[in-house]
């Protein structure tokens, strides 16, 4: 396949200002004592991104609810443990550091002054804006190329060769990212696609997300079952055939999870249609707002590495 000309760059934000914060250290402070050291990341993040893949176009994709209801009404225990504080009417706060809560409005206010997408849907994840960009994307007569940045593999489920879409993830770290497209799908986890991939997470489950899986059914033994029935959809249909491939014990436990195999799909699968407005998406090659950006790059002690991103801009 030839390359394509426009490439779609998707940032799980969150998940790399997380990555900012761990992986910079805190003694990284605006004139004012406050800590910077996930916007400062962030920034150096961006730059980095845009020098080394050179994207045509770039969303930072939002987590306008951490912990959407629609998920929480399906399975309760989905993210339970990460909840800091229960707020009336909506799923609870996230448990997130002290010094990091603060940095998140000025990361919001350095993206507008740049002038880069950032995009966020009331109701729903990060990970479902960008597998709704994605499906929006792959929609098209002439795509896109699509690379998606984050740390959670949940999103390995939109990998597509025929696209591509790639997930580069960040287990290694932003400079040395691990690729991941079905051929890493099938040699890491015996898996052909990013559906089948969404299948065996759902019986495989996550406990880091507060989804039990299928007890007894582990990532090799759901990886087997998806080969051997080709989906999801194939090994409950095998299970309620009472299909001899299915040993006594397969099909027992397969059947006591039935309630959790009925809803669990639609928590663990990404919304491909959240209702994400349209967004100008191009890459800035000059930034939006170039007077109040100068002030927050002094007022947060920034001016080095909003530098590096404009540069990269620039060069883009």
């Amino acid at each position: 396949m030839a390359e394509r000309t426009e490439k779609l760059l998707l940032l799980d934000t969150a998940s790399l200002y997380f990555r900012a914060y761990f992986g910079v250290p805190d003694s990284v402070k605006a004139p004012d004592g406050t800590p910077v050291n996930a916007v400062r990341g962030l920034l150096d993040m961006i730059a980095t991104l845009v020098t080394a893949h050179r994207p045509t176009r770039l969303v930072m994709c939002w987590d306008d609810d951490w912990r959407p209801q629609f998920r929480v009404d399906a399975i309760p225990s989905y993210k339970a443990h990460r909840v800091a504080v229960e707020v009336p009417g909506t799923t609870g706060a996230e448990e997130i550091p002290d010094t990091l809560a603060p940095q998140v409005p000025i990361i919001v206010e350095v993206l507008a002054a740049l002038g880069i997408a950032r995009i966020g849907v009331p109701g729903y994840e990060a990970d479902d804006v960008i597998g709704t960009l994605v499906a929006r994307e792959v929609a098209k007569k002439d795509p896109a190329a699509v690379e998606v940045i984050t740390g959670d593999r949940d999103l390995f489920q939109l990998v597509d060769d025929s696209v591509p879409v790639r997930v580069l993830y960040t287990i290694r770290g932003i400079k040395d990212l691990m690729a991941v497209d079905q051929a890493l799908l099938q040699e890491k986890y015996a898996v052909p696609s990013g559906p089948a991939y969404a299948d065996m997470a759902v019986l495989r489950g996550d406990p880091s997300d507060g989804l039990p899986g299928v007890p007894g059914i582990g990532e090799k033994t759901a990886a087997q079952l998806i080969h051997r029935y080709g989906s999801l959809a194939g090994i409950l249909a095998a299970r309620d055939a009472g299909d001899p491939g299915l040993t006594a014990t397969q099909r027992k436990r397969l059947v006591e999870a039935a309630d959790y195999l009925t809803v669990a799909p639609a928590v663990v699968r990404v919304a491909p249609d959240a209702p994400v407005g349209d967004v100008d998406d191009r890459l800035p090659h000059v930034v939006a707002d170039a007077d109040t950006l100068v002030a927050l790059a002094e007022r947060w002690g920034l001016s080095s590495s909003v530098k590096r991103v404009v540069d990269a801009l620039a060069l883009g």
